[in-house]
């Protein structure tokens, strides 16, 4: 964090601190939204369209590889990086002290 202020509470810094530690936590939740659609679009472009004639090489349980990424495997890696994208944001927000669970583990 650059401005390394917070309060006694873990809240947000207090508004006098300056804006440094909301662009700073913006720039990583963008730089993390980026890394997240680029394998989305790389599993799902990639092995559904553009790989799909050496992926059919492949076959599993009777079905070409290329045919599951296109009509499963982009749906179970979006699923896994939605949780991804949660848990990281969660330690985010609690780096930043903006989180929203109390101490007990719900939300406040």
């Amino acid at each position: 964090m650059s401005d390394d202020v917070m309060t006694p509470e873990g809240g947000p810094p207090p508004a006098d601190a300056g804006n440094g530690w909301r662009k700073e936590y913006w720039r990583k939740n963008l730089r993390l939204m980026v890394a997240l659609l680029i394998v989305w679009f790389a599993v799902s472009f990639g092995c559904g369209i553009l790989f799909v004639e050496q992926l059919n090489q492949v076959v599993i349980a009777g079905f070409p590889l290329g045919f599951w990424f296109a009509q499963q495997g982009s749906i179970y890696t979006f699923i896994v990086l939605i949780l991804v994208y949660a848990i990281r944001m969660d330690r985010l927000d609690r780096e930043y002290g903006v989180h929203e669970r109390d101490h007990d583990g719900g939300l406040t």
